[in-house]
């Protein structure tokens, strides 16, 4: 009967070492074949049209996943603004400040020409999307 016990725990231990190796090699494949980011997966354009109507474009190769990353990755492109709990509201852009209480002038985002349904910082950026940023006067 020993015997018997022996066996049983020779194959079991056999069984739980394969079962390790097996795990390792799926772990180094997944490892090595995995897709991963690349620095610069994404390519966009950010466009700024001023108060005057000018408009400055830039090329971004980001892997943000929000416009605000995206924009604090854009050299040239310079914005302030104010915190709140919805994200950051902008108030001035590339030294251009629009204060919508002197004159109803607020900074307008656009994702390839529609309205922004969301702020800087928790709209979503796509490889091969224009995104503006556009100095708009409300007019009442």
């Amino acid at each position: 009967m020993q015997t018997t016990d022996k066996k049983s725990g020779r194959k079991g231990l056999i069984a739980v070492i394969a079962l390790i190796v097996l795990i390792a090699a799926f772990a180094l494949a997944y490892t090595l074949l995995s897709p991963s980011a690349s620095e610069g997966s994404k390519t966009l354009t950010i466009q700024v049209i001023d108060d005057n109507g000018e408009t400055t474009s830039y090329t971004v190769k980001t892997d943000a996943e929000y416009l605000r990353q995206a924009m604090d990755e854009t050299d040239g492109l310079t914005y302030e603004g104010t915190e709140s709990e919805y994200g950051m509201y902008v108030e001035t852009v590339n030294g251009i400040t629009a204060d919508y209480n002197t004159d109803g002038a607020y900074w307008a985002f656009y994702v390839d020409g529609e309205y922004c349904n969301y702020g800087i910082d928790s709209q979503p950026v796509n490889d091969g999307e224009v995104y503006t940023i556009e100095y708009t006067v409300y007019t009442y």
